[in-house]
């Protein structure tokens, strides 16, 4: 078996990734998690995501921007978490949480048989999820809208109301963030999701569910918030 060098694996990526970033990402390669980073699939200031290859399969490698990160708005958030109470106001440990609680909420979904990529690994600022498509990645529901609209909202509300009864939120669900897969939805992006017991877990499934119920009114779904947030809380 040929061996690389650290340098030779990540051509790819030198200069684009800062030190730290990349020696995670070598670690997670020598340790199997995937073979190397094939594509971008989308870029932002906050974070990058690739499609990676994994043997024969794809996955997706997320990867958090040390440098350019609103860690403050993520203080903001994580801040009220329960688990993460013990945080300081410090970049480096805020975005290290922010990743770690992804993952960890990326495993409370499937134990809850969420719809929703299974998380194969976590380093640092690095997150390895599947890849959720055929050949090609899944597109997000703005871009791809339900054959049956009132059928896949119901199933969107299914999912939602399982992700409650596991005790957790998603906190940032809308139609960029729900992938339409064969007509199914998928959730993905929870670096936002927060415990049920979290002060603020209400207000934010409450935007979740006005988020959903104002997407699929435009495409003829008739709906209410307070009804739906029934049928996912059981809560009048």
């Amino acid at each position: 078996m040929t061996q690389y060098t650290y340098q030779e694996r990540f051509k790819t990526v030198q200069g684009v990734f800062d030190e730290f970033t990349n020696r995670s990402l070598f670690e997670l390669q020598s340790r199997g998690n995937f073979d190397e980073l094939l594509i971008p699939l989308a870029v932002g200031k906050e974070s990058n995501v690739f499609i990676a290859k994994k043997g024969k399969d794809k996955i997706i490698v997320k990867i958090y921007n040390m440098q350019n990160t609103n860690f403050k708005r993520m203080y903001d958030y994580i801040g009220k978490d329960p688990r993460y109470e013990f945080l300081k106001k410090q970049r480096r440990q805020i975005i290290l949480a922010w990743t770690q609680r992804e993952y960890k909420n990326l495993i409370k979904a499937e134990r809850a048989k969420i719809s929703s990529p299974k998380p194969l690994a976590w380093k640092n600022n690095i997150l390895v999820e599947e890849f959720i498509g055929n050949d090609e990645p899944a597109p997000p529901l703005k871009n791809l809208y339900p054959k049956n609209p009132k059928k896949f909202f119901e199933l969107v509300i299914k999912e939602m109301k399982k992700s409650y009864d596991s005790g957790l939120i998603h906190g940032d669900l809308s139609s960029f963030n729900i992938l339409n897969h064969n007509d199914k939805p998928f959730f993905i992006d929870f670096s936002q999701g927060t415990l049920v017991k979290t002060p603020n877990s209400g207000e934010l499934l409450e935007r979740d569910v006005r988020n959903i119920v104002g997407f699929f009114g435009k495409l003829g779904v008739e709906a209410e918030v307070e009804e739906s947030l029934y049928k996912i809380t059981r809560k009048k």
